[in-house]
């Protein structure tokens, strides 16, 4: 059957390499600054990056050029689909869907640039149901269809060792940072209309991740959802936490653990872990 629908995402949704490839998802980096170096997130190491955080050095991020989006599209567009359907990191985070935006002008064939008010594995999931519902025929109003189910019920709740990194991107102000650090508070945030807010706080970071769980878990309350953990730096923390919310929750499908995006990284900092709840 012929795929009538193409999609495209970012960088920043994780979406685990075996599943691009078979679904034929097409994803755009968005950029990477660390010191004088400049590339495509996938191409700094974790490693490299978290030594550079922690040494002071200057870490910054951008979001894809619009020719990046173009010749993405344009692949789409001469392989005969009747749309593309381009869903992003959410705009209060990233220029993204600007970008994105600039290059579908460009084209007679619709482009549906959507803004997906998240990122992460919330975002991640719902391109693979979106991807699956294409390579199934669908038509582009269904595609659309699944993909705001799925971004409409996703929760991000997120767990940082400290505000800093969060401040030096300019997510927190530097009077909130202090305040964190100079009472030894770990905030729990989550992503609200594209956001980041705060939905918690505990002193430590074991009752910090216990509060992150606990908000997950109450945000899936009694449905079947997907979960997966994100981390970057912090394996056996992010492991532990999936598998404490994995025995409070009933997953559809196997829980993901994963690495974050870079660019996530860059700005919550070596430590940091992000529990993603989406429906199924």
């Amino acid at each position: 059957m012929k795929q009538r629908v193409a999609i495209v995402t970012d960088s920043t949704a994780s979406v685990p390499a075996h599943l691009v490839e078979r679904l034929g998802i097409s994803v755009v980096q968005l950029e990477l600054t660390v010191g004088e170096e400049s590339n495509d997130e996938r191409r700094i190491p974790h490693a490299q990056l978290a030594e550079a955080l922690r040494s002071g050095q200057e870490v910054t991020t951008a979001a894809p050029p619009p020719p990046a989006f173009f010749w993405n599209y344009s692949d789409a567009v001469s392989e005969g689909v009747e749309a593309v359907i381009s869903v992003h990191i959410s705009s209060g985070l990233s220029q993204t869907c600007a970008a994105a935006r600039t290059a579908a002008a460009e084209f007679d064939t619709p482009i549906h640039v959507v803004d997906s008010s998240t990122c992460c594995l919330g975002l991640g999931y719902a391109v693979v149901a979106a991807a699956e519902t294409a390579a199934a025929g669908a038509d582009v109003r269904t595609v659309l269809d699944v993909l705001n189910h799925r971004l409409g019920g996703s929760s991000e709740i997120v767990y940082v060792d400290t505000l800093e990194y969060l401040r030096r991107g300019g997510r927190i102000s530097s009077a909130r940072a202090g305040l964190g650090t100079a009472l030894s508070l770990k905030p729990v945030l989550g992503l609200r209309e594209g956001v980041l807010t705060q939905v918690g706080k505990a002193v430590g970071t074991e009752r910090a991740v216990r509060k992150a769980v606990d908000h997950a878990a109450k945000t899936a309350g009694s449905r079947r959802v997907n979960i997966a953990a994100e981390h970057f730096m912090a394996e056996q923390r992010a492991s532990a936490a999936l598998e404490e919310l994995r025995r409070r929750v009933e997953p559809a499908n196997e829980p993901i653990l994963a690495e974050s995006s870079a660019i996530i990284g860059a700005h919550t900092g070596p430590g940091s872990m992000v529990l993603s709840v989406t429906p199924a």
